[in-house]
């Protein structure tokens, strides 16, 4: 991190505190006006898992029976985030006993005596508004049989908090954090005695946020979905209290609402989870539908290019495309090198996938899972479509820079199936060479096809490429397709090493097959995904060939050899259980 960055940040923090401590000071809220509907989904597993004294936060697991929360040491400032926002609430009350309940109630009013006159990390615009959201949501377990002493210090606390939060949710950074803070600021001033005078300009901030950072597509700068759902939800939260209290949100809110939730329906594979880029993963379980219910309106799904993803659905299978080019600057700070990159999911089975984030197995494998061969498209060997900057501490930094500036894709629909021509330049600074992916999904959804193709396109393309074959002495541009797979697949070689046979745990059978061109290797790869210790193993297709002249090109299938027997439901739950 820079060092103007460092002061800006111990900066903003300072005012943040000194707010925080002056919040103090003001008139308290004495009840509730009124409360929202509950809307927050927790975890049952996770749950009992902080029950039994086993925290995991931010890929980061510390047992410790007989400890608040409080007194855990603190390994990475994302687990110091992820308690104060409290979203751990959620979690006890999906368990909702008698534990589950004398845990949250300790650690909430042990939260309320340390911190709660402005000390502390916690006091951020974002992290008060999840803490605020879930306070409020969960005020029923946490107040059920406590003194009204206790009730009084809850109240006080929350109004500390509200307070807060009107005078600096404008120093959240723009995005999903600055939502987090004007929704958590409109719930607590429609629920709070006194704060009323809150909602009104808060609703104002939150529809003008709309229009600036949900662009005309229903996306998100980041063009991380996951990101975008959790948008999406807080908008929905956000709208739902207004109209419970009888207050009408922002045309721009609803607007915003209006363009997302078609958007969100088109990156979400048949299985229900979201498409894994940009650092997001599948969605937290059930969310997505929840949130799509309380938007109400049309089931309407984006055609074409959904925040520039392209998506292909026939019978029970999707392919998902990254087709445009990455974020940049600071919205790329948790992006990937993933452009043409693909995910493919059968039924409830995802197939083909990509690496994901490795943000919470720390910063080695951020970085990993960032790079290009972490995803299911074409990669030059030793290089990325799109180069990450220098990390900063916790690896917490690090842009995309050098990207393709030329992206683009054009999708087709008709009675034989859907195609997808698609291409960037991101390899022509270093090599001279552009990649073409075209693919084609048949109309029952059994075959698709592709052909991936890297080639110098103009004249100034081809001298790049030929003074890279000078410095190799002719040996050519060693690249590699990769399909990474979902660690369910149990994937062999078959055919005498010419295929690759899948089975997924419904009882399909694909099988992956190619032209001859190039080399076919089944290698090991990981699948990275929040909630767990480590990394789950798993493999990945490898086709690898060499540019010699000025393209190279290959053609592949994946092709149903076999569907889910007729005496099978394919029922089994699609999200895995968090560990331990």
């Amino acid at each position: 991190m820079a060092r103007s960055e460092k002061q800006t940040g111990a900066k903003v923090g300072g005012f943040d505190r000194l707010h925080a401590r002056l919040a103090a000071l003001a008139i308290p809220a004495t009840g509730f006006v009124s409360q929202p509907e509950p809307k927050t989904i927790g975890t049952f597993a996770r749950g009992r898992q902080l029950i039994a004294g086993n925290f995991l936060f931010a890929g980061y697991l510390i047992e410790a029976k007989d400890r608040s929360i409080w007194d855990l040491p603190v390994p990475d400032p994302r687990f110091e985030e992820a308690i104060h926002g409290s979203a751990w609430l959620d979690d006890l009350a999906a368990v909702a006993d008698l534990p589950a309940r004398k845990r949250a109630q300790d650690w909430v009013f042990d939260w309320i005596g340390r911190y709660g006159r402005g000390a502390g990390p916690g006091w951020t615009p974002d992290l008060t508004g999840r803490r605020l959201i879930r306070w409020i949501n969960h005020a029923i377990l946490l107040l059920n049989g406590r003194s009204r002493a206790d009730s009084d210090a809850y109240f006080r606390c929350l109004g500390r908090q509200t307070i807060f939060l009107s005078r600096r949710w404008k120093t959240a950074a723009p995005g999903l954090p600055r939502f987090e803070a004007l929704t958590g600021l409109i719930y607590a001033g429609l629920a709070l005695t006194g704060m009323e005078r809150h909602v009104g300009l808060a609703g104002d901030a939150l529809g003008r946020e709309c229009a600036r950072e949900i662009d005309a597509e229903g996306g998100v700068p980041t063009r991380n979905p996951e990101e975008l759902l959790e948008v999406f939800t807080l908008l929905t939260w956000a709208a739902a209290a207004l109209g419970e209290a009888g207050r009408a949100p922002h045309p721009d809110h609803v607007a915003a609402i209006d363009r997302m939730a078609p958007t969100l329906r088109a990156l979400r594979h048949a299985d229900g989870g979201l498409a894994r880029y940009h650092g997001g993963g599948r969605g937290l379980e059930g969310r997505l539908d929840q949130s799509l219910a309380d938007a109400g309106g049309r089931a309407l799904t984006a055609h074409g290019l959904a925040m520039g993803y392209a998506r292909l659905a026939a019978g029970r299978t999707t392919v998902i495309v990254d087709a445009a080019a990455p974020p940049s600057g600071r919205a790329s700070e948790n992006a990937h090198a993933s452009t043409l990159a693909m995910e493919v999911t059968s039924g409830r089975r995802p197939l083909i996938v990509n690496c994901g984030s490795g943000m919470s197995f720390g910063p080695d494998w951020r970085r990993a899972g960032r790079a290009t061969p972490s995803h299911s498209t074409l990669c030059i060997q030793g290089f990325s479509s799109s180069r990450l900057g220098s990390e900063g501490p916790f690896g917490m930094r690090g842009q995309l820079t050098d990207g393709p500036d030329q992206v683009w894709a054009q999708p087709e629909d008709d009675s034989s199936g859907h195609r997808l021509l698609a291409g960037h330049n991101g390899y022509v600074p270093t090599h001279g060479l552009t990649h073409v992916r075209q693919l084609s999904l048949s109309i029952d959804g059994r075959t698709l096809g592709g052909e991936d193709t890297l080639g110098a396109m103009t004249v100034a393309d081809r001298r790049r490429f030929e003074t890279i074959m000078e410095r190799t002495r002719h040996k050519g541009v060693g690249f590699d397709l990769r399909f990474h797979l979902h660690p369910d697949v149990d994937a062999t070689i078959d055919l005498g090493g010419t295929a690759i046979s899948m089975a997924l745990k419904s009882g399909e059978i694909w099988v992956f097959r190619h032209d001859g061109v190039g080399e076919l290797k089944l290698e090991p790869s990981v699948y990275l995904e929040s909630g767990r210790l480590k990394p789950r193993g798993t493999k990945q297709i490898v086709l690898s060939s060499v540019v010699l002249d000025y393209a190279c090109q290959l053609g592949w299938t994946l092709a149903k050899a076999q569907d889910t027997p007729a005496a099978i439901r394919d029922t089994e739950p699609k999200g895995e259980p968090s560990e331990p």
